[in-house]
């Protein structure tokens, strides 16, 4: 299987279409929707083990959310973002749990690490209802559903591996749905803060980044695991090239030409 050193399958789609010249990867299905001229929804469907091999994902929905200049965006379209990303977040957990089934979200990463801390620092602004619904029932409307939170740490601040932890704390809160928001690496610095991936398979930590951890999913937590995942990193050698390129363009094709003969 290619390195794709990538955890968007967008960019997987793209790089193994590339690589072997072709207009469609049999068991991968692909849409796009243009929400206005800044915000652009594609859709990834693996459908099929073919699928899974090909791009090195499971079998699950891969939405990707591309926002142009969100780093510099109104209110407005921050507000228009959160909207899109709240419609696909519902269709996808509507497709794996009721309107009341309790959720766990987990928040993964290193709050100390900047590019790594999405995940511990959303925890916070979550707003939590199952023990309100355990303790004081009189207090929340009818048909709230019950969402407890938490930012479990790294395995180098506390020795466990996460997938150790939530296994744990599955087990005796009994969610129907985990949430995981989390950090991933893609392939271009251009969607770093600019672009959001929702998936429906679970997450493996750091893969796109070859610091590989325990596996979070359905099949090792026995629930359904929903990852949505913002781009804040991207390999160096990536950045470097577009570095180098840029240089490459403001120089003059005779100053380059001195530099070869001098």
């Amino acid at each position: 299987m290619y390195n794709f050193r990538t955890d968007l399958a967008l960019e997987r789609r793209d790089i193994y279409q590339k690589i072997n010249k072709l207009d469609q990867i049999e068991g991968v299905e692909s849409t796009e929707e243009a929400i206005n001229e800044n915000i652009k929804v594609s859709r990834v469907k693996i459908t099929n083990q073919n699928g899974e091999q090909a791009l090195g994902k499971p079998v699950g929905n891969y939405i990707t959310i591309d926002v142009k200049k969100l780093k510099l965006a109104g209110d407005e379209e921050i507000q228009k973002t959160s909207e899109t990303l709240s419609n696909e977040l519902r269709k996808i957990i509507d497709l794996h749990t009721d309107k009341q089934g309790d959720i766990l979200i987990v928040g993964l990463g290193n709050i100390y690490v900047t590019p790594d801390a999405i995940g511990p620092k959303v925890i916070n602004e979550i707003d939590v209802t199952r023990h309100i619904i355990k303790y004081l029932p009189q207090y929340v409307e009818e048909g709230t559903r019950p969402v407890s939170a938490i930012a479990p740490g790294v395995l180098g601040t506390t020795g466990i591996e996460t997938a150790e932890i939530l296994k744990g704390i599955v087990e005796n809160t009994k969610p129907k749905l985990l949430i995981v928001i989390d950090a991933l690496a893609s392939r271009s610095i251009d969607r770093i803060s600019s672009t959001i991936q929702i998936s429906d398979t679970g997450i493996v930590p750091g893969a796109g980044v070859g610091n590989t951890r325990e596996e979070i999913s359905q099949k090792s937590l026995g629930i359904p695991v929903v990852a949505i995942r913002n781009s804040n990193s991207c390999r160096t050698c990536h950045i470097s090239f577009r570095w180098n390129r840029h240089i490459y363009r403001k120089t003059s094709r005779k100053s380059r030409i001195k530099r070869i003969f001098k």
